[in-house]
């Protein structure tokens, strides 16, 4: 069996981690985008770089016998997931999503959602914001930018330096998960943060940050998902995507650091 995985994210990791320990029977091919400078890379063969559309990417699965496509990409990863379902269909390439739920609300939240990141923008005067964690990546910071919002002060967290333009008053804070529950309480109080924004990636490893908006009885902008593609099949997690490979559930270690 030849699989391409489309990663980037803990669990497309994880997935490739497992099938090159456990499945000799498996070659696994993951596929990173390239933005990040210094990745983790998973096991097994890895390209860098993008295919240059559905119709490219339909004609490396074909010329390199793929019988298995997995969208491990990051759930806000519209483009990308859209031209895979679009190969996949085009080359017959068995396909399916492996996309980590969303975080689910507590009653004691205080969220609001918002459809993009314009609307996240949009709704921070009305919440009284003045100073804002920002943890939406480094791309599409110019919703933030605008005039109406220069009297507001934004930490802008991310792993790679953010792409201007940026808010007219910014504390640019470079950081990778996994994060704790005491130390994004202490950032919070430490920047006098009154409001947090993020999206809704879903996961363990940033989650701590919805944790401590909580405790502190601050409000939290959540940017919804964008729609996924139509008729592609999705797992929640390495246990489902395993056994949608036809994998028995032997193959998963037990380790939960190793396959969740």
């Amino acid at each position: 069996m030849r699989v391409l995985i489309l990663g980037g994210t803990t669990e497309a990791r994880r997935l490739a981690d497992v099938l090159a320990a456990e499945a000799p029977h498996v070659h696994v091919t993951s596929s990173l985008a390239g933005r990040v400078t210094n990745p983790t890379r998973p096991a097994g063969e890895v390209r860098v770089g993008g295919f240059g559309g559905p119709d490219a990417l339909a004609a490396w699965l074909l010329a390199h016998r793929i019988d298995v496509l997995v969208d491990a990409t990051h759930p806000f990863a519209a483009t990308i997931s859209a031209h895979a379902a679009r190969a996949a269909a085009a080359s017959g390439t068995d396909h399916f999503a492996l996309r980590r739920p969303g975080w689910p609300a507590d009653p004691r939240d205080r969220r609001h959602p918002a459809r993009s990141l314009a609307d996240a923008a949009a709704l921070l005067p009305a919440l009284g914001a003045r100073r804002v964690l920002l943890t939406t990546g480094r791309q599409g910071l110019a919703a933030f930018a605008a005039p109406e919002l220069d009297g507001l002060h934004f930490v802008v967290r991310t792993v790679e330096p953010p792409e201007p333009p940026l808010p007219r008053s910014a504390h640019i804070l470079l950081d990778r998960g996994p994060y704790t529950l005491e130390g994004e309480t202490a950032l919070l109080l430490a920047h006098r943060v009154d409001v947090l924004v993020t999206k809704d990636s879903g996961g363990p490893a940033t989650a701590a940050k919805l944790t401590a908006a909580r405790e502190l009885g601050l409000p939290v902008v959540m940017v919804e998902r964008p729609p996924a593609p139509e008729g592609v099949p999705e797992v929640p997690d390495v246990r489902a995507a395993l056994a949608r490979l036809g994998l028995s559930p032997g193959t998963c270690p037990a380790a939960a650091d190793t396959c969740p």
